[in-house]
């Protein structure tokens, strides 16, 4: 395929994969200063999402599991990825933003990722 990518075996595939999918959809998705891009970046263990300014090249906010408030949380990795949702909406609010644009980081929107969205969206932010 495109993008320069040699053919890889395993998870080394899968990692390429996921990131000409994100190459393709940055394509088309961009944010700007009214409407800044959310961002979600995913690995087997944590999860991370930024509310970025694209045209300015700022994070205005951002939320992970790694953060001390949700950092060793109970429940799995889906109610984890709903806090790291609401908490990322709560910052990103606080930072004057109302909508966004969703960038699923070129991964399923499905499972934790459609978890911190909804959440999200539950919490105010406009999509």
């Amino acid at each position: 395929m495109a993008y320069g990518q040699k053919i890889l075996k395993g998870d080394a595939y899968k990692r390429a994969a996921i990131k000409r999918r994100h190459i393709r959809i940055r394509k088309r998705i961009a944010g700007t200063a009214e409407r800044p891009r959310l961002v979600v970046t995913r690995s087997n263990r944590h999860i991370v999402a930024q509310v970025i300014d694209d045209l300015k090249g700022h994070t205005l906010a951002s939320a992970s599991t790694l953060d001390t408030s949700i950092r060793g949380a109970e429940g799995d990795k889906s109610a984890q990825a709903k806090q790291v949702g609401a908490l990322v909406a709560e910052r990103a609010k606080a930072a004057g933003v109302e909508a966004v644009v969703f960038d699923r980081g070129g991964n399923q929107y499905a499972g934790r990722i459609a978890a911190l969205a909804d959440a999200a969206r539950e919490a105010g932010l406009r999509f």
